[in-house]
Order: structure tokens, then sequence, then C-alpha cells
């Protein structure tokens, strides 16, 4: 009876109910625009930066994070990786060995990061093969070079003045105290889009490495890598609850914290202009429902005067309430629906300054959607949220109303 009559009411002031119901179908449309571009373009540099460097998730030794020390190993065996592979959500699982080395040749030297590597994996993770400008990347078979060989960053090449063919010694410390010095030989050169990737790496075969620090059958880290970046906190509450304080599983933001810090201010940058658009639709949506409640008050009056209890009065505005929420909820994801499945499928593709600045920072220069039924069901909550809150005040008047001066027709029936 009361969802009916409230219907009516809606429809007896026909452009007052629709300019509402648009202003936040507006609203609710806009907000689920910026929020899907804004959280699919985190997701895609996430992605992007977790392929080219620290994976989305890593196994490390409890101690490793802190010590940095090629002492804090784990073990590459199938026996200690099996649970993991076991796991759905993981798609990618890439044994890597990550220590420091000086790097010299002739006269000139250079510190550098040493990447121990599955190449025919990692490739296929990383694509670092794309990235080769001179030489050729490296294979998991035996080379026919004489020394080990290795392949390095342009700016490493350039730092130390070393092409194709020559030889490199690396000097670094070994497990648990050893010596760590080979020879090596360049077979490739690496171009990375940014500067402190393309000034610091080295890679080398994972059975080069392991002989090279003396690690055995042991790793600085496992990289893991999911199917969906929504699996990613229960992968890794998965795996603490299998592994235990045995080894310390580490996600995107413990690996990459200042990445992780960027995207959370851009982020709160975000959420305050969504914010500010429902405040603007709330003053209107607020006048609505105030002005539905004071020029009908003498019409509660008589509501009121021949029996009808208030609580079903207030009940009565709510319902009304709601069919003006559900309207523009129903408008605003009729057309942010075929929108957001539109760009999903055809991304935005920059070109010019901008798409050469993003592809020179290893990012796609595309702007991609987040589809997420997380994203809509929170635009949905903060409507009804706000409807909640304006309701408040014309509720309290009409709780506070009084008989006798609404049924003359006073103005301010409290």
């Amino acid at each position: 009876m009361l969802l009916k009559l409230a219907w009516r009411n809606l429809w007896r002031q026909k452009r007052r109910t629709l300019l509402t119901a648009s202003a936040l179908a507006l609203a609710l449309l806009l907000s689920l625009l910026m929020r899907s571009f804004q959280e699919g373009g985190y997701n895609a540099n996430i992605e992007s930066g977790a392929r080219l460097s620290t994976g989305l998730i890593q196994l490390q030794n409890p101690e490793f994070k802190e010590s940095q020390s090629i002492d804090d190993l784990l073990p590459a065996t199938p026996e200690f990786i099996q649970f993991t592979k076991k796991n759905a959500h993981i798609d990618t699982v890439l044994p890597r060995i990550e220590s420091f080395a000086l790097a010299a040749t002739g006269n000139k030297s250079k510190g550098i990061l040493v990447f121990g590597i599955n190449a025919d994996r990692e490739d296929r993770y990383s694509s670092l093969a794309d990235k080769i400008v001179e030489g050729s990347y490296l294979t998991d078979t035996s080379s026919q070079l004489e020394h080990n060989p290795v392949i390095i960053a342009e700016g490493v090449a350039q730092k130390l003045n070393l092409k194709l063919g020559d030889e490199l010694v690396l000097y670094g410390q070994g497990y648990r105290g050893q010596t760590a010095a080979g020879l090596f030989t360049i077979q490739g050169i690496l171009h990375f889009p940014m500067p402190a990737l393309n000034n610091s790496m080295l890679y080398m075969k994972l059975s080069d490495a392991q002989q090279f620090y003396s690690t055995g059958d042991l790793v600085t880290s496992w990289v893991l890598h999911t199917d969906k970046f929504d699996s990613i906190e229960a992968v890794v509450e998965n795996l603490q609850k299998h592994y235990k304080k045995q080894v310390n599983v580490r996600d995107w933001t413990d690996l990459n914290p200042e990445s992780a810090q960027q995207i959370s201010i851009d982020r709160v940058s975000g959420i305050f202009i969504m914010y500010l658009l429902y405040v603007i639709v709330g003053f209107g949506l607020f006048a609505t429902l105030l002005m539905m409640t004071l020029e009908r008050q003498r019409e509660f009056a008589v509501m009121l005067a021949t029996g009808l209890l208030r609580n079903k009065l207030l009940n009565l505005i709510i319902i009304e309430s709601l069919l003006i929420a559900v309207l523009g909820i129903s408008i605003g994801l009729t057309f942010a629906l075929p929108v957001l499945l539109w760009f999903l499928f055809n991304p935005i593709t920059l070109t010019g300054e901008t798409a050469t600045m993003m592809l020179e920072m290893g990012y796609d220069p595309v702007l991609p959607v987040l589809f997420s039924a997380q994203l809509f069901i929170d635009q949905i909550a903060i409507v009804l949220s706000l409807l909640a809150l304006c309701l408040i005040y014309p509720l309290w008047r009409l709780y506070r109303l009084d008989l006798v001066s609404a049924l003359k027709g006073g103005a301010h029936a409290n």
C-alpha cells in the first residue's frame, strides 16, 4: 500500500522527480567513468612495473628484506614450490637470484645489480628479448661462447665502454662468505626506458648465477604473478598460512612502496573530486526532499488526523526517496554500462608527445578501464548513503510536525 502510494506521489511533480533522478544519474555516470579509468590506469601501471622488475608477489627468506644478503636464501627445489604451483590464481612462478657485484673491465668499474634468471620463462613473463638493442638474448641451452654469456643494460655498457663480445669481470660476495669472481662475455645489450634500470642491470642464466655465487640449489626469491589483480590478497594470505614464518610472502606494495605511495596519493585526489561531485548533487537532493516534506505539511497533517500512524508516514517519505534514488541509479547504470564496455574493448590510444613519454617510461600509450563489480557496488552505496544523509532533517521535521498548525496551513508547523 505504502509503495503504491509513494509511486503515485512521485509523479505528482514529474519534472522535479525526473530532474532529481537525472542529477543522481549524472553523478553516478561521471563517478563510474572517472574511477574506472583511474583504477584501470593504476592496475596497468602496476602490471607493467611488476613484469619489468619485482613481480606482483615474491617469496623470500624472512631475513632477506632487511639484509639483502646472498646468505638469506630459499630452496629452488620442486618440493618447496609445489604448493604454490597448485594455486589456481597463480599463473607464473619464476626462480631468481638477485644480488650485487662490482663489474670491471680495463681501468673502469661500476656497481651493478645482477639477476640470475630462467631465460626462456623470464622472457615469456617480462619480454626481455624485446628490449635487446644489440646482440641476442640468453637461452637456457649451453652457449657456444668461450665464457659465460650475460646481457647488460645500455647504461652499464656505455659507462664501462663495453661492446658485444667484450669480456667483463664480476666481483662480489658469495654464499656464506665465499668469494664470487668470474669472467663473462657480453652477448646482448638491453635498453630500459627507466634510467634506474638502464644504468644498473645485468642478467645471466640462473645456473651461472648459482655457480658464480656458490649458492647450489638455492635462490634469493620466487617471483609470482596472479591471473587477476584482485586475487593478490587472497593468494598472499593462502601462502602465508602454508609457509608460516619460514617464508616471507611480500606483495607489490611491500616490494615497491614508492609506487604504492604515489598511487595512494593520486587515488585520494580522485576520490576527493568524486565526493565533491556528490556533495554538489547532494544539495539538490536535499532541497528536493525538504521541499517534498515542507510543501505537503497540510496533506501529512490530514493523513495523521485521519488515523495514519506517524511511523507509517515517515516510511512513506523514505520509500518515495528510495524510489527517486533507484530511478537515478537505473538511469545512470543504463548509460554507464555500454560506455564502459565500449572503452573496455576499445581503449583510448594516446598519440604524440604523451604517447612517446609513456613509451619511454615503459608503459603502453593507452587508457585502460577497470570493469569491476566492486566499483559499481561502491558507487551505488555512496548514492544510498547520500540519500540517507539528506533524509535526516526532513524526517526530523516531519516527526515534530504539529497537527494544529499544519492543518491551518502554517509555514512552520513544528
